[in-house]
């Protein structure tokens, strides 16, 4: 064991006797210095983990206080240099990824380290074989019959944007819902001015459900296109696909799915589905790294390449190949990145889809519960685990979503997302467009803890800003 940080006295004396320290201010700069390297101390450490309650702080820049606090059972210890916190926003991008991915993305850099591709020596065919391995590991985990349908992007809104710039044309009509996320609803408005494109936007529900009903009413022989997300990024809401695929293509109609929230945590069977157009992210259930993501694009269908450059293969070409995936991969892949992604989805296959499926369901109908309990608390979406995927949407009365985030970081070492979460219409369907929600995001490696966590946290919140 090293040598233990000098001690700021009152505190260790503190510590040693087991009391709970509400709050230190006031400290000059040396003072808290002091403090903090205290706590950060060996000998700290072994005190606080061998008390029942024990202690634990947070600095918080905002204030400039310290604060020290009896941690209750179900949360967790914050001490600086030690990152015990709790990622609550995996509907942003997944943390922690797999181990394998980690090495994955390493072995590429240091190993390999080649364009994938550009070359026909050893590295560069090594660096070939990471994506293909990626490309056809989808293939497996979308059920699609040809994996070259299957186009990378560098994330879920290059793949939207894609198919609908490449395939929508002047006086076409699109309709879609009033939960979609910006990376559907800006290229359409931008289709908009500058195609004449039409936009049919159906109204969903204050839980963010979509009727069937109005996807029949909508849907018409103008329509060229129907696109909806899988899942909402703000309530989590699951759509009808299926159902919404059986109308498009009743009447002739391209379906495509936004699948940000779901690939990789929702099981997703093109053919089954029927889906036309499939765009994912690969940095959040796929658990691959950013900068990942791609388009699945049915045989029928040829969309207009988004960018032009060189491809590796029939470079005399003035103009992008027509063979997939070559149309739509111009200039150096994200091989790196695509490594990590195959590496993902293999772990993804590996577990089965349907084994996280079921965890998250757990989670949320934990979560649920736990958030059920919190004073003045308000839960956007179904709250119903067989309708929605692991996000959920709150705010607590009087108590503004930024400042609830804040203390939630900042105190409790608890990291979720507040705002508008690119998503103004569906805010405005809920409710929340001039609040704001607070916005959890649950991943398959979260714990019933942290939800434990967040509702002690939640609970404390509302106590303190109430008085």
């Amino acid at each position: 064991m090293g040598q233990p940080a000098p001690a700021f006295p009152a505190a260790l004396d503190l510590l040693e006797k087991g009391k709970a320290i509400a709050v230190f201010e006031n400290l000059d700069t040396e003072e808290q210095q002091e403090l903090l390297q205290s706590l950060c101390s060996e000998e700290i450490l072994h005190i606080l983990e061998n008390m029942s309650p024990f202690v634990g702080f947070c600095h918080s820049n905002r204030n400039d206080k310290v604060y020290l606090k009896e941690v209750k059972p179900g949360q967790r210890l914050v001490l600086p240099g030690i990152d015990v916190a709790i990622y609550l926003d995996n509907a942003a991008t997944s943390f922690p990824k797999p181990e394998s991915v980690y090495r994955a993305v390493d072995h590429y850099l240091r190993e390999v380290g080649a364009s994938a591709g550009r070359g026909a020596y050893r590295r560069g065919l090594q660096a070939d074989r990471l994506v293909y391995a990626a490309r056809t590991a989808l293939a497996r985990l979308f059920n699609v019959p040809d994996a070259s349908r299957i186009v990378f992007t560098a994330n879920a809104t290059e793949a939207i944007n894609l198919a609908l710039k490449g395939l929508l044309a002047p006086g076409d009509e699109v309709v879609t819902s009033s939960m979609e996320h910006n990376a559907v609803w800006r290229p359409l408005k931008r289709l908009e001015r500058e195609r004449g494109v039409r936009i049919r936007s159906i109204k969903c529900a204050r839980d963010g459900s979509l009727d069937l009903k109005q996807v029949e009413e909508a849907v018409g022989k103008g329509t060229k296109m129907v696109v909806t997300t899988h899942a909402s990024n703000l309530t989590g809401t699951l759509m009808p696909v299926a159902e919404i695929a059986q109308i498009a293509h009743r009447h002739g109609v391209i379906m495509m799915v936004d699948a940000a929230q779901t690939a990789g945590a929702y099981p997703i069977d093109i053919q089954a589905l029927d889906i036309d157009l499939l765009a994912f992210t690969g940095h959040k259930a796929l658990f691959g790294p950013p900068g990942t993501g791609g388009l699945y694009i049915a045989p029928h269908l040829l969309p207009e390449p988004l960018k032009e450059g060189g491809t590796g293969a029939e470079s005399l070409l003035e103009e992008q190949p027509p063979t997939l995936p070559e149309r739509y991969e111009a200039g150096t892949p994200n091989t790196a990145g695509l490594a990590g992604l195959g590496a993902g989805v293999e772990f993804i296959l590996q577990e089965g889809v349907e084994k996280i499926q079921r965890r998250e369901k757990e989670l949320l109908r934990s979560a649920l519960e736990e958030l059920a309990a919190v004073p003045h608390i308000t839960i956007y979406g179904p709250r119903d685990p067989e309708k929605q995927m692991g996000v959920i949407s709150f705010n607590l009365e009087q108590i503004p979503a930024d400042e609830v985030a804040y203390l939630l970081d900042s105190v409790y070492g608890i990291m979720v997302r507040t705002g508008m979460h690119c998503a103004p219409q569906a805010h405005s369907t809920v409710g929340t467009l001039e609040t704001g929600a607070v916005r959890m995001g649950l991943g398959y490696f979260n714990t019933e803890n942290d939800l434990a966590s967040l509702a002690n946290a939640l609970k404390e919140i509302s106590r303190e800003m109430a008085r």
